[in-house]
């Protein structure tokens, strides 16, 4: 509390902020008043928007939701997983979007009292955690999930984060099938009360602010009609990006040119994943719309033969 009433401190936060993202033309944060501001008074720049979430303002301005789901997940992707310098309260009345015409607009963050400044150790391996999330390595996963402290019930964070189990056959995106969600189903309600408490107090503090931030995310994200790939292929790319910023801090010109190359592939084969299961996940929707249709037909058929006879 005493960190949020501090303005100075906020002030330095935005620019923190707004330095991280210099170079993306989409994300604004208001201009500070050094001149105007104590620790008791903050003097921002006025930005004009609304919520992240108005729908209605969206639609008058002819500005796609879905790109503005995508250009909000695009901003927290790289904070938490690049930066690892995250906005502790991400909820619809601290993002605007401002208009810019022609169906462009900028995003605006506000409020900037509290942060969370990530471990180093713990942003490289979430970023690990994301990549085998996506390519649903499961040793990979386990072997995080002692990094993490939480040991066994890693393999809850598939479910958690992706909403598939750690051995789904389920194409990444899509929903689980009713085998897998009776089976994780009777493992859930096989813990306990000690079984919860243990994983919840297993996990690292930097956890929680995920846990927290992501949920808000997904939320706002869903307001806006958002596919559900696209936070993961988000994700996935910011993931890589963390990963390899790290190396290229600790190498030369020629390593860091290589490194560029290598995170292009891995990103590309991680994309290739989801593309993939974004074209099942429509297939199988088409399929089903078939089959209702079908199922239709075969009713309609049923009643006026019925009143024939």
């Amino acid at each position: 509390m005493t960190m949020e009433l501090d303005f100075t401190r906020e002030a330095k936060n935005s620019e923190r902020t707004a330095s991280c993202f210099r170079k993306n033309s989409v994300v604004k944060v208001p201009y500070v008043f050094w001149q105007l501001t104590t620790r008791e008074v903050l003097t921002m720049e006025f930005c004009y928007g609304h919520k992240v979430n108005d729908l209605d303002f969206l639609r008058k301005t002819d500005i796609s939701p879905t790109k503005v789901a995508k250009a909000l997940i695009e901003l927290f992707g790289e904070m938490i997983f690049v930066h690892g310098f995250v906005h502790g309260d991400p909820h619809p009345g601290n993002i605007l979007v401002s208009p810019e015409g022609h169906g462009k607009f900028s995003l605006v963050l506000l409020d900037h009292g509290i942060y969370r400044e990530l471990d180093q150790k713990f942003r490289l391996d979430y970023c690990r955690l994301w990549k085998a999330l996506i390519l649903l390595d499961s040793n990979k996963i386990l072997e995080l999930g002692e990094q993490f402290g939480v040991g066994k019930y890693a393999k809850y964070f598939p479910v958690i984060f992706t909403g598939r189990t750690i051995e789904s056959k389920s194409a990444l995106g899509t929903q689980m099938s009713g085998e897998e969600q009776r089976r994780l189903k009777e493992d859930l309600n096989s813990l306990g009360m000690d079984d919860i408490s243990s994983f919840m107090e297993s996990l690292p503090p930097d956890f929680y602010v995920i846990l927290r931030t992501d949920g808000l995310l997904r939320s706002i994200l869903g307001n806006l009609g958002a596919p559900r790939h696209v936070r993961l292929l988000t994700y996935a790319r910011c993931a890589i990006h963390g990963l390899e910023k790290q190396h290229k801090m600790e190498s030369g010109a020629i390593r860091r040119m290589f490194l560029n190359v290598k995170t292009n592939v891995s990103y590309l084969r991680l994309r290739v994943i989801i593309e993939i299961a974004v074209l099942l996940a429509k297939a199988n929707g088409a399929k089903q719309k078939v089959v209702n249709k079908l199922r239709q037909m075969l009713q309609e058929t049923s009643q006026g033969f019925h009143r024939r006879m």
